[in-house]
């Protein structure tokens, strides 16, 4: 484990030679130092080690100075009293943006089971609006994987299936086959410890795959390939061990039926090399039929290029060669790292970075599009489409210009045809593979063409084709189809039985606004006026229930606003209850908003309500956007408002037996007075403590706050419900 900014300085100045890029990194370092101290990890070292192991592992990559700076800051945010406007400040906005997207998907890091398919939400978005946030977070993940032992091994598990199903996928997404490698093979240890065990022995302990066979074979090759002239390097490795195991559960084989758990790398100059050294393999050793891929001619979706062939050794060992050039096999260790590498003076554009990275990985390019099309998807659908469309794809078939698509295993033309379009999808009408007419519901293979005929005046979709789709995506976007074509016939007719109930009590359709609609249906989760007549269409919701409501709802609402706005004279009420001022009235029936505390010292807003008077509210109320603009009104604090006022603050601290009453303490010391107090531990076993306060204003809370920070084991303090 590096400990050192030496350690990073080693690595970083071998490929960023602009001073003010190194200072800037020493910085973000002395940064990260200060606002870490006193801070320890489970494992009793200093946090320090942490973000400073992280940046390693990114400078491994040979990512830009941006993303090695957010990779030192990615904690600050969530763990110490640095702020965002702080690292802007400092470091830019562009680094800020990385450490707070890294620091919002570091809070759902232990989350529990339902929420675990928002928080995957977030990430894969987070992804999607910049690449280099899961990059850090994928580091992060690293050395949190190679720090797991540290854990309660409940935690461990689930940290290491999480690791499994979402970030190893992401990283072979990326192409980072050596972070992708390590991230499974650490994760199996928790998750499956006996078969890790099993695996890693024979690997050890097998006769075929031991060291000095690899050296043999190795020495063979370069015996024949050096008379030729050409450069070449010669490599060797064993698969690694979650990949065995993946292929032994999966295909039901023992380890003595895996071919390809020792490989070759030869690596040369030029593409042509790498087929002239094909050829030679091949004249020495006897390939295994149906064992040779060509990912030059055609590559992976992660970028990976390379010739792949099995052969027997002159021992009679089966092993995996393959053959690439420099360029390739950095490629193949850095993934997406090597779109970055050595980029140094070229100025960061998002914009510009994320269409130069859809057009190299056309998963990426797939997600963006996800994301744009259905960027109000429920979390579960988002991510099982994700998950099933993109991380697992293994059938590449081709379009009739040859663009590769990738599907999953199982997949039909229908999955082939949504993914190109939803247009194209929803106007299928049959399908030609390798120019021969099948079904729709036919199995795509590896290297089948497809053709998908249309017809613009289809019927569209039919619920069978529900059966025919394999991909989480094309379901959906059938579904999607189906219920807009329902919802269109319930939407109309609860219009006219609308109309019709209106017009019998002689009323205005004007009356229904949608103001009036969230008003009084938004708890029956209707929001929007098609929700409305859906409903109604439906019999969920009865038309006389509306008309009962509008009439109730008109004239109490004119009382109660007649009330409120009677105006006797032109002062300022200056001794309410609330110690808050309305322009105008006398008087007025006011009440502090529960759901925001709002204190002296505060932005407020008031919302006149039916029956209530007028509710004071924080500007930032996390109810705001349910008011209706009109009857928000403005008010203002008295200049004395002469009472305390609650307010809820929540701390986040390491746990320690002295917690409590040293924040009993500073409380007391600072004037203000509790009114309930309760402690507990939070999923990463830190104390969380939650205090409902007395304070007469926002001035006496902020200069608690500031004393409150200097108890060492506080890490947080934000107030709720904000």
């Amino acid at each position: 484990m590096k400990d050192s900014y030496d350690d990073l300085y080693a690595i970083t100045s071998q490929y960023i030679h602009s001073p003010k890029d190194q200072l800037l990194m020493r910085n973000a370092y002395e940064e990260a130092l200060r606002f870490h101290a006193g801070q320890v990890r489970q494992s009793g070292d200093a946090y320090i080690i942490h973000p400073l192991n992280v940046a390693m592992i990114l400078a491994e990559l040979h990512v830009g100075p941006a993303t090695i700076c957010a990779g030192l800051l990615h904690d600050t945010l969530e763990d110490t009293s640095e702020t965002r406007e702080s690292i802007v400040e400092k470091f830019g906005e562009d680094i800020a943006t990385m450490v707070d997207g890294v620091t919002k998907l570091t809070k759902m890091q232990y989350s529990f089971k339902e929420n675990q398919a928002e928080n995957h939400q977030h990430l894969l978005l987070a992804m999607a609006k910049d690449i280099r946030v899961i990059v850090v977070k994928l580091a992060d993940r690293l050395h949190n994987i190679r720090t797991l032992d540290y854990l309660p091994e409940e935690k461990q598990k689930r940290i290491a299936q999480e690791t499994l199903e979402i970030y190893a996928p992401l990283a072979h997404k990326l192409g980072m086959f050596k972070i992708k490698a390590e991230l499974e093979d650490k994760s199996l240890k928790y998750v499956a410890p006996d078969w890790y065990q099993k695996i890693k022995g024979k690997i050890e302990n097998d006769p075929k795959v031991r060291t000095n066979s690899i050296g043999h074979m190795m020495d063979e090759i370069s015996a024949f390939l050096k008379p030729t002239g050409l450069k070449f390097d010669i490599k060797g490795r064993f698969k690694n061990i979650y990949s065995i195991y993946k292929k032994m559960i999966s295909q039901e084989k023992s380890f003595e039926d895996i071919y390809d758990i020792v490989a070759i790398r030869i690596i040369v100059e030029t593409v042509s090399e790498c087929y002239q050294v094909l050829g030679m393999i091949h004249a020495h050793y006897t390939p295994l039929p149906k064992r040779f891929k060509d990912y030059i001619a055609v590559p992976k979706p992660n970028m990976y290029q390379s010739l792949h062939t099995t052969v027997i050794s002159s021992e009679g060992l089966i092993f995996e060669v393959q053959i690439r050039t420099e360029e390739m096999d950095q490629v193949a260790e850095l993934g997406i790292a090597a779109h970055w590498a050595y980029k140094e003076n070229v100025e960061y554009s998002k914009e510009k970075e994320q269409f130069e990275i859809a057009q190299k990985l056309k998963w990426y390019a797939d997600l963006l599009r996800f994301s744009e099309e259905e960027p109000n998807a429920e979390a579960a659908d988002f991510v099982e489409s994700i998950k099933e469309d993109i991380l697992t794809t293994n059938v590449y078939v081709y379009t009739p210009k040859g663009e590769v698509i990738d599907l999953p295993r199982g997949a039909t033309p229908l999955d082939f045809a949504y993914k190109i379009h939803t247009n194209i999808g929803n106007t299928t009408v049959g399908a030609m593979v390798n120019n021969r007419i099948v079904p729709l519901d036919y199995e795509l293979q590896n290297a089948d063409i497809i053709s998908i005929k249309t017809n613009k005046n289809s019927f569209g979709p039919s619920e069978n084709w529900l059966k025919i789709a394999k991909t989480s995506h094309a379901r959906h976007k059938i579904k999607g189809f189906l219920n807009r074509q329902n919802r269109d016939v319930l939407i109309a007719n609860g219009k006219s039985i609308l109309e019709e109930e209106l017009k019998n009590n002689k009323l205005s359709t004007a009356l229904i606004t949608e103001e009036f609609v969230i008003e009084n249906f938004s708890k029956n989760n209707i929001n929007t006026m098609d929700d409305f007549y859906c409903e109604l269409g439906k019999g969920s919701l009865s038309s006389k229930t509306v008309v009962n409501r509008l009439q109730a709802d008109s004239k109490g609402l004119e009382e109660s606003l007649a009330k409120q706005m009677e105006r006797s004279f032109k002062t300022l009420t200056t001794n309410s209850e609330t110690g808050v001022v309305v322009e105008g009235l006398k008087n007025p029936q006011l009440k502090l908003g529960s759901c925001c505390n709002p204190i002296p010292g505060d932005p407020i807003m008031g919302y006149v309500t039916k029956g209530y008077g007028i509710v004071v509210h924080h500007q930032n109320c996390k109810n705001a956007v349910n008011f209706v603009k009109e009857r928000l009104i403005s008010l203002q604090w008295a200049t004395d408002p002469g009472r305390k006022y609650p307010v809820s603050i929540r701390i986040t601290a390491t746990t320690s037996p002295n917690l409590v009453v040293d924040i009993m303490n500073v409380v007391a010391s600072n004037g203000l007075s509790i009114l309930a107090i309760s402690a507990n531990n939070n999923a990463n076993l830190e104390t969380v403590v939650k205090l409902k306060l007395l304070t007469y204003g926002l001035l006496d809370l902020e200069k608690m706050i500031v004393n409150m920070k200097k108890i060492k084991y506080i890490h947080h303090i934000e107030r709720e419900n904000l």
